[in-house]
């Protein structure tokens, strides 16, 4: 399969280097996935992964006799561990809950996140100084922006916590768009 390594030997610590990128990219995606209970994602991704690593590892073991291929292998596992968090961080993928502790008036907050489609719910507690309202929401992780943001301009003094969450289930959630509403005729 990579007869033409022999012919182009110098090729082998960018090949090695790429595989180990996108394998360790595509690991730290499969345990994310893992993680959120994906039960079909995670396995197909495991497969391309391995599948990926041990091409990569037949090379290593077979041709690489040199500190440039092993500095490959290893500069590509960094480089994969790397990219892989900035993917995890572009997809956004999950739910989060967001915990926010605020000394103004929590119905005013609560308001204007129905308006954003974010259910919420309100409690009143006793704080360290002061009487506080605690809003608690759960959104989308690609939302988190739109409600810091939110949360931002209606109490920069509030303090807030973002938790990971695994499952929802019977609450005020938006609809989620599919990708061929925006292809839909009449839309």
């Amino acid at each position: 399969m990579f007869d033409f390594l022999d012919v182009y030997p110098w090729l082998l610590p960018f090949i090695i280097f790429l595989g180990r990128v996108i394998d360790v990219s595509l690991g730290t995606l499969r345990i994310i996935f893992v993680s959120k209970g994906e039960k079909y994602k995670a396995p197909i991704i495991g497969f391309i992964e391995v599948f990926i690593w041990v091409m990569v590892i037949s090379q290593v073991l077979s041709r690489a006799n040199d500190l440039v291929s092993y500095l490959s292998y290893a500069a590509g596992y960094a480089t994969g561990n790397y990219i892989g968090i900035l993917l995890e961080n572009r997809i956004a993928y999950g739910i989060v809950l967001c915990r926010i502790y605020t000394q103004k008036n929590g119905n005013a907050l609560i308001q204007t996140l129905n308006k954003l489609d974010f259910g919420a719910t309100l409690t009143h507690g006793s704080g360290s100084t002061n009487e506080v309202d605690i809003i608690e929401t759960v959104v989308d992780r690609k939302e988190l922006k739109t409600l810091e943001a939110t949360i931002n301009s209606f109490d920069n003094n509030s303090f807030y916590v973002i938790e990971d969450v695994r499952t929802k289930q019977n609450g005020i959630f938006p609809k989620r768009k599919s990708l061929l509403d925006r292809w839909r005729i009449g839309k």
